[in-house]
């Protein structure tokens, strides 16, 4: 196979304030970076100064911006409330912006309230690494003692409830304080979500609920079409994480069915996936191979983690070849799929554990550098490996 058709490797870079600096993206092999203007409030426009000031700095180090990652949807349109309107014309603008600065893949989710949610950061694995961990049990004690969210009991099975009860009696209250942090913790741009402000969140999704969610989704894609098609961008949906609804808020990104009927609402090459093996994998009813080849004509970038479950459905982020996701079959479908692609599909190593000097480092979650390394190491191995080079 030719060079062209090797996957574009890329690194997540939270800008000028993230740890992990542009040196350590191109000392572990990445070519491309993936950014966002985090730093701009959700909702208001990223202007062309601003963007090409970030561009500026990743091509000064002698990387590419392959990535935008990502431009958040504002509350107001996903609720399609009183404001849409405003905001969908700021995210028009910005679209603009970017794709004037050359900038076309653009990647968002559109996950209620919360971005990815876990339970605890800093799971110790048997090496002492740290990982990324979501426990059925802590968010139903989240839920019904700590949010006390209506009839949130009626949303766990009698086993994760009696685990909640068990838990209630023997939590401290900094083991309280730190699990509230972990599951409010806002993305960068925001402040975290505040328990007010998430109950009255999920009254108003309750009102809107699955099917209205999904409305709002094509009312947001139809908004952006025209901008999109003749500025020449593609937007990739990032599936719900995890791939099921949790604390009464309805998902609507987080399996088969859910993705084609997205592709299909909105039947326009603008309208994409970024297909993310760790988000789709923490589900049981998740196939991801089946998923892949459903959607792979739509996929326009990809995130590369793994997770491994148990017979709960707890899941922790394991090592990037190692866990329940079959990295080497996905990987080949994804380098077939590549192959006929005359623009590389950008892949990165999605989070990492914390590891080596990195656990006396503070970073963004999921997002220390060496662990990463490690997976984008593996990673391209597995790629030329499949590839015979």
């Amino acid at each position: 196979m030719k060079n062209i058709n090797k996957l574009e490797q890329t690194w997540r870079w939270y800008g000028p304030n993230d740890t992990v600096s542009l040196q350590d993206v191109k000392q572990a092999g990445a070519t491309g970076v993936v950014s966002a203007l985090h730093h701009v409030r959700h909702g208001e426009i990223w202007t062309v100064e601003e963007i090409t000031e970030r561009k500026n700095q990743i091509e000064a180090a002698g990387l590419k911006w392959s990535v935008v990652e990502s431009v958040p949807v504002h509350e107001a349109i996903k609720t399609r409330s009183a404001h849409a309107e405003k905001y969908l014309a700021n995210y028009r603008q910005s679209l603009i912006n970017l794709s004037a600065c050359g900038l076309k893949t653009i990647c968002y989710n559109f996950m209620p309230v919360l971005d990815w949610t876990r339970t605890k950061l800093d799971l110790e694995m048997k090496d002492g690494s740290k990982a990324l961990y979501f426990n059925w049990a802590d968010l139903a004690y989240f839920d019904i003692y700590i949010l006390k969210r209506e009839n949130a009991e009626n949303d766990y099975a009698e086993n994760i409830k009696a685990l909640a009860v068990e838990k209630s009696n023997t939590i401290s209250d900094e083991e309280k304080a730190v699990l509230t942090e972990v599951i409010l913790m806002g993305v960068p741009g925001e402040d975290s979500v505040s328990l007010e402000s998430l109950q009255q969140s999920i009254t108003a999704y309750k009102a809107i609920g699955f099917d209205g969610l999904r409305d709002n989704l094509m009312y947001f894609l139809n908004a952006i079409a025209g901008v999109c098609q003749e500025h020449g961008i593609i937007m990739t949906l990032h599936p719900d994480d995890p791939p099921f609804a949790i604390l009464g808020l309805p998902r609507i990104a987080s399996n088969k069915t859910d993705l084609e009927f997205i592709l299909k609402g909105v039947n326009s090459t603008f309208n994409g996936i970024c297909f993310c093996t760790g988000s789709l994998g923490a589900g049981a009813h998740n196939n991801i191979n089946e998923i892949f080849d459903a959607v792979k004509h739509r996929v326009h970038f990809i995130h590369l983690r793994n997770v491994k479950k148990d017979a709960w459905g707890n899941f922790y982020e394991a090592d990037h070849l190692d866990g329940d996701v079959n990295m080497y079959t996905i990987m080949k479908a994804i380098i077939a799929e590549n192959a006929g692609r005359s623009t590389p599909i950008p892949f990165r190593p999605d989070h990492g554990h914390q590891m080596l000097d990195d656990l006396y480092k503070t970073t963004f979650p999921g997002y220390s550098a060496i662990g990463r390394l490690r997976g984008l190491a593996e990673l391209r191995g597995l790629e030329l490996g499949i590839m015979g080079q």
